[in-house]
């Protein structure tokens, strides 16, 4: 028998599975496959589902399946704009669903420039929530939007967080690919402001492809490692698009593979 070398540091990242990866079947099968698979909890993507909305259906779906709810991705997506009201109002239900469901990180999308009276005051608000509800908001890395070969400004203050004053942000490899970004060297600048992790992959062509691990352009698996050599506390959420799977066992087969990318490069390979 052999064991992969571990990287030295933390052991302990956990890899979550978004609801996301799943879409678009509700939010019970994201639990079932987590638990299948063996991922270590799932992050819920709050969206038209009304389960997904509801903290009491939740906790009962996390005892059901033995999967602890490890992050509550808000409503913040051009597609869930109708979706409980008001762009404040998504945010604080979001984090007081997380605090019932004792998941500790709530993911929110910088603000569209529309939204006035939101995007003016968005980081004094996100201070506010996460005191108040005492769980992490962490603003995702989005990228630019192009229409006829110009960048159209969709973001206030700007899509990409990191020079922002944000205390926690969320990493998307897929968002960043899109934006030209190196992940690793944004990792490395973000230092401790980076809480959550969406593992996925992409390209340049101006896509959010939401590819698995190494079939895009980032760099993945030196990014894990990264993660795991600098005492990371977060989570790994895989965020991968499995819409043009062939059926579930295709779909399954994608998110294990993922899974296991995760383990390997996170140090935690089994005996093989």
């Amino acid at each position: 028998m052999s064991e992969e070398t571990a990287p030295e540091g933390n052991q302990g990242v956990r890899v979550a599975l978004s609801s996301a990866s799943v879409y678009p079947l509700a939010v019970h099968e994201a639990f079932a496959v987590s638990r299948s698979l063996g991922y270590d909890g799932v992050e819920v993507m709050v969206t038209n589902n009304h389960v997904s909305q509801n903290p009491d259906k939740l906790s009962a779906l996390s005892r059901q399946y033995d999967q602890p709810i490890v992050a509550i991705h808000a409503p913040t997506l051009l597609l869930t704009q109708q979706v409980w009201g008001k762009a404040w109002t998504k945010v604080e239900m979001s984090a007081a669903m997380a605090a019932e469901v004792g998941a500790g990180t709530v993911v929110v999308h910088p603000p569209f420039r529309w939204q006035s009276g939101y995007a003016e005051n968005f980081a004094e608000g996100v201070q506010r929530i996460t005191a108040e509800y005492g769980v992490t908001v962490a603003v995702e890395n989005m990228y630019p939007w192009r229409v006829r070969g110009r960048e159209a400004k969709a973001y206030l203050p700007h899509w990409n967080p990191v020079p922002q004053s944000y205390e926690a942000i969320t990493w998307d490899f897929s968002h960043a690919a899109i934006a030209g970004m190196d992940s690793l060297e944004e990792m490395r600048t973000l230092g401790d402001r980076l809480s959550h992790v969406h593992l996925t992959d992409g390209t340049t062509n101006g896509r959010d492809e939401h590819l698995l691990p190494g079939q895009g352009t980032q760099r993945c698996a030196e990014s894990l490692e990264f993660l795991v050599n600098s005492g990371f506390t977060g989570v790994v959420a895989v965020e991968v698009s499995t819409r043009k799977a062939k059926g579930a066992d295709e779909r399954d087969k994608w998110l294990g593979e993922t899974l296991a990318f995760a383990r390997r490069h996170l140090g935690q390979a089994k005996e093989t």
